[in-house]
């Protein structure tokens, strides 16, 4: 019986935005940025998810908190990051010159949505974290998740004119350094709900990030590395912990008066790095670790 209603209610939707698309652009029932996202190849699945992200959201923290490995590897297949180092976040903002790459699976190390198109410089617009806006106590502040690109921009500002607002390039870099500063991970993120294709960059903190949650508790492999690793100068350490409680994947821990550090654990997010107060902590470039996924070399 909910079965059958569900169906239902999913044809209705469907059959509702058939009409909408039929309308046309000039139409009066349908906003341009809808119109512009359903051309682009959107479907309904990444209308649902963008006009309501928060609802969405709450439903996926859920299931990663809940969902056996099998179940989390099948959504990492769809709903999946890659780790930016700080140079490599602040390129994608600043890219001065179009970029489209439809294969990019030796960077995106996953069966679909590994598409980068963007137009330079990118259209920008932040909004709230949907993970940290779901927590009861979360990390400040909150609207700190970055859509980058067309139709994504507009569909996101356009539906949530209360929670989003477009970004000057200056805005954006400031609002990467400043969560840079606060130790937390750059990460561009990809889903087949929004056309297959990159869409955002999010600023992830390990208290409220859902995908650094089933990482942690289940090994589901939400995020690729950044290509790079952290690499330790035991003469320049001074054993002060701040490293072993920063890292957001759990990489790093004290044994015997020493930092060490668990390779595999390890994304390369260089949170260790800016938290380092005597420089001990550097990232290096780690070709095990595969490529990472900076636009000025695609370019």
């Amino acid at each position: 019986m909910i079965t059958t209603v569900l169906l239902v209610c999913l044809a209705t939707i469907a059959a509702a935005l058939l009409v909408l698309w039929l309308v046309g652009e000039r139409g009066s029932l349908i906003r341009l940025s809808t119109w512009r996202f359903f051309r682009a190849g959107g479907g309904l699945h990444g209308y649902i998810y963008g006009r309501w992200t928060q609802q969405y959201a709450n439903v996926l923290l859920n299931q990663l908190s809940n969902a056996p490995t099998s179940g989390t590897k099948w959504l990492s297949e769809r709903y999946h990051g890659k780790v930016l180092t700080h140079e490599h976040a602040k390129a994608i903002v600043t890219l001065n010159q179009p970029i489209a790459r439809r294969d990019l699976e030796q960077i995106i190390p996953y069966p679909v949505a590994r598409d980068l198109v963007l137009s330079g410089p990118p259209d920008v617009a932040v909004y709230e974290c949907v993970c940290r806006h779901a927590r009861a106590q979360s990390c400040q502040p909150t609207q700190v998740c970055m859509v980058i690109g067309q139709p994504f921009v507009d569909f996101m500002v356009e539906h949530h004119p209360q929670t989003s607002r477009r970004l000057t390039q200056a805005e954006a870099l400031a609002l990467l350094e400043a969560e840079h500063e606060r130790g937390h991970v750059h990460s561009a993120w990809f889903k087949d709900a929004m056309i297959n294709r990159f869409y955002a960059i999010c600023n992830c903190c390990k208290c409220c990030c859902g995908g650094i949650q089933a990482m942690r508790q289940s090994g589901a492999p939400m995020v690729a590395s950044s290509g790079y690793v952290a690499m330790l100068d035991a003469d320049l350490c001074n054993q002060c912990e701040v490293c072993v409680d920063a890292c957001p994947f759990e990489a790093l821990a004290m044994s015997d008066g020493q930092v060490e550090r668990n390779w595999e654990k390890c994304m390369g997010c260089g949170v260790c790095e800016v938290k380092c107060t005597t420089g001990a902590m550097t990232l290096v470039r780690d070709e095990r670790k595969g490529i990472p996924l900076d636009v000025r070399a695609l370019a």
